[in-house]
């Protein structure tokens, strides 16, 4: 087919079209920006690479995409997908389309899925998130501070009892939540069935003592069946929380899972693991912004967003913007990061923030991300000189202060926990 087919910048996207959002770097055998969008259109639908005696004039008006928005300035294109070409409640479907072989074709160096909006017709044969920011917020009693946590360190390593009794310290020090970290699942050292008995029990004690909602997110990361049986035993234990690797498990079975737990009484914590595979590379690949708005289609509860200061990379705009594609309902784009999106009823997700943070960066975290967040602390609670429960009381403490517009130095001088992290951490 010609290039006219594929290329129409006068083509105004209807209200029904899937919009796709590319950066496009051309290989030197390519001849212009024009025809490598061309190429990803053709290939993304119905093209392929040679003309076709089964394709109809029928075939290609009714289901030909347009790419209605080229900038050569910054080589990113836009392709708008009539509905029709894909099966709406099936994921993996949609992303071999428009994120699949076209990352493979030679007239291409690199390409980037910057941002995906969906139209109502695809958003509708999806639940996106079952509790949301204020679910979470009611389920905790938490509204006026951000949700703090903790992930037990060492990663993987201690027994049950001794993971128990990690997430003990930090919940008595004033935490709310303690998850597991990415690869601790049902190790021969530490059994995912007794870990969840044991921490349980041990959490009910502490809510007990402190009057506060303490949670407990355990990792169900594993083929599908198996995850269904850890979801039903945290519920049969009393949890509340599941924790699932989401990227490494895979779309597919993330859709399973939340269907499965529809009409159980559970929040999905999303974690990240192997994200940057994907998305570190600014010229190729996804972007952590489309995939965090697959998962709030998909509708998990918590997601790892980034930090804008700590140990992971992430810019401070992008952080931004990731948050904002999965809390706001309407979302007004650019032509460079970010596309239109209306989200309906789906609910929005709440953003944690997770990797190399210590109560020294309270402040910091406030004042840029907010409270409607979950600030989770591994090292920067565990590695306080006086240990776990001190580091937790020092992490509280700070968001204490930074809430009353007060400095850390000048809260530290009544509390030692606090003053002792600043010791350690501070310049």
């Amino acid at each position: 087919m010609k290039l006219v087919d594929y290329v129409n910048l006068d083509y105004v996207p209807k209200k029904d079209d899937l919009i796709a959002m590319f950066y496009v770097e051309k290989a030197p055998d390519c001849i212009d920006l024009e025809h490598a969008a061309m190429e990803i259109a053709k290939e993304s639908s119905i093209g392929t690479w040679t003309d076709i005696v089964t394709m109809s004039r029928e075939i290609a008006e009714r289901l030909k995409p347009a790419t209605f928005f080229i900038d050569h300035e910054n080589d990113i294109i836009k392709v708008a997908y009539t509905h029709e070409l894909f099966e709406s409640e099936n994921l993996p479907q949609i992303l071999s389309a428009i994120a699949g072989n076209i990352y493979g074709m030679k007239k291409l160096n690199n390409l980037r899925l910057l941002d995906v909006s969906f139209p109502q017709k695809i958003l509708e044969k999806y639940k996106g998130p079952k509790y949301g920011i204020k679910g979470v917020q009611d389920l905790l009693g938490i509204s006026e501070r951000p949700i703090l946590g903790t992930i037990v360190k060492p990663k993987v390593g201690l027994t049950e009892l001794q993971h128990a009794k990690v997430c003990g310290k930090a919940w008595s020090g004033g935490l709310d939540i303690v998850k597991d970290d990415e690869n601790l699942t049902s190790m021969v050292f530490n059994k995912f069935e007794k870990r969840v008995e044991e921490t349980l029990k041990l959490r009910n004690q502490i809510e007990d003592q402190t009057g506060e909602k303490k949670i407990y997110m355990p990792n169900i990361t594993a083929p599908l069946e198996i995850m269904k049986e850890r979801a039903d035993f945290v519920l049969k234990k009393g949890g509340e929380y599941v924790m699932i690797d989401v990227i490494t498990v895979g779309f597919s079975a993330l859709q399973e899972i939340r269907e499965y737990l529809e009409d159980k009484e559970v929040v999905i914590h999303a974690h990240r693991a192997m994200h940057a595979a994907l998305t570190r590379n600014k010229k190729h690949g996804i972007t952590m912004l489309a995939l965090a708005k697959l998962m709030r289609l998909i509708g998990v509860d918590q997601l790892h967003t980034g930090t804008v200061v700590g140990k992971m990379e992430g810019p401070k705009r992008e952080v931004l913007e990731i948050n904002r594609v999965i809390t706001e309902p309407i979302i007004t784009g650019n032509n460079r990061t970010m596309l239109d999106q209306n989200w309906f009823d789906i609910k929005p997700v709440l953003p944690v923030a997770s990797g190399g943070l210590s109560p020294l960066d309270v402040p910091d975290l406030i004042n840029i991300l907010g409270t409607d967040m979950v600030f989770q602390f591994g090292g920067g609670c565990h590695g306080h000189p006086e240990g776990t429960e001190a580091g937790a009381k020092a992490i509280r403490q700070a968001v204490k202060a930074t809430l009353e517009e007060r400095s850390l130095g000048d809260y530290a001088r009544d509390h030692i926990e606090l003053r002792k992290a600043i010791q350690k951490w501070g310049n």
